[in-house]
């Protein structure tokens, strides 16, 4: 069996090792524009060969397309348009609507498995892939009915494999739900990291105060622009109402501090502290 991973990245290049343990036999076989991604990808053992995507559409019965959100809308119609009957395209991108409603015009949707693995780190490409990053996370799968039953196992079978604990959702529930738990979290970390370098110009002072927590909320602005804009521009509805929730809490803990309102502020944070509660029940299941 051959699988093609289109766009070799921290996701599609995981999945990749994540797979080889379980199927030493497999051969995957990568398409990048990039040299640099191509070489290394080849010499962490991701693919075994470089290819054209039109060659992978042929020889590959899985298909990954593991490229930025935007990059995916232009190559997902191209994609179906030519692969042949019995194979299977699976993406891994962050949003779900535009592409699923892409995918939905197309005669060739049944071949379509639209994914979403709930696993990350801040660094991006192929030099950043490990085998552990997908094991006991949770993947979402949408609009599963409209993938034809050969392609829904298949990309089961092998996300099971890779350790992960599949979920099912609409396109509109995944956006929502990801605009609060992903997108915000990764523009307040930028926003933050910016606040902090306009404020102090002295990288030195910076690097001597900060403390692990600062490291640890500011980690996500270290995260590739060019995989995040398009993903905020996409879910850009969703976005902007989670942006509009945030910002008018923080302009009521804003207010409480400017006016002594000790009450109030230990109130917001009682509150906050429940995530704690929501996070462990999370990590049990």
């Amino acid at each position: 069996m051959i699988i093609s991973i289109v766009g070799i990245g921290l996701l599609g290049g995981s999945f990749a090792l994540s797979l080889r343990e379980k199927y030493p036999n497999i051969k995957f076989v990568g398409v990048d524009t990039s040299v640099v991604n191509q070489k290394i990808a080849l010499a962490k053992g991701i693919v075994d060969e470089i290819v054209s995507l039109d060659e992978a559409l042929q020889i590959s019965e899985l298909n990954v397309l593991a490229t930025p959100v935007d990059a995916i809308n232009k190559l997902l119609p191209y994609m179906l348009d030519r692969i042949p009957d019995d194979r299977t395209i699976m993406d891994l991108g962050s949003t779900k609507e535009l592409i699923c409603r892409l995918a939905d015009l197309h005669p060739k949707r049944r071949q379509f498995v639209a994914v979403h693995p709930m696993a990350g780190t801040e660094n991006s490409g192929p030099g950043a892939a490990f085998k552990e990053l997908l094991p006991n996370k949770n993947v979402i799968i949408c609009d599963k009915e409209k993938s034809s039953p050969d392609s829904l196992v298949l990309v089961e079978t092998f996300l099971r494999d890779t350790g992960m604990k599949i979920h099912y959702m609409t396109p509109v529930e995944h956006d929502l739900h990801l605009a609060y738990v992903s997108h915000l979290s990764h523009i307040s970390s930028f926003a933050l990291g910016l606040t902090v370098l306009d404020k102090e110009q002295d990288e030195k002072a910076i690097f001597d105060m900060a403390s692990t927590g600062f490291s640890s909320t500011v980690r996500l602005a270290k995260s590739s622009p060019q995989m995040w804009a398009p993903i905020f521009d996409q879910n850009k509805i969703n976005v902007s109402k989670a942006l509009g929730d945030y910002i008018e809490l923080l302009k009521k803990f804003k207010d409480a501090i400017d006016n002594k309102d000790l009450e109030t502020s230990l109130n917001f944070m009682n509150r906050a502290n429940d995530i704690g509660r929501i996070l462990a029940g999370i990590e049990k299941k």
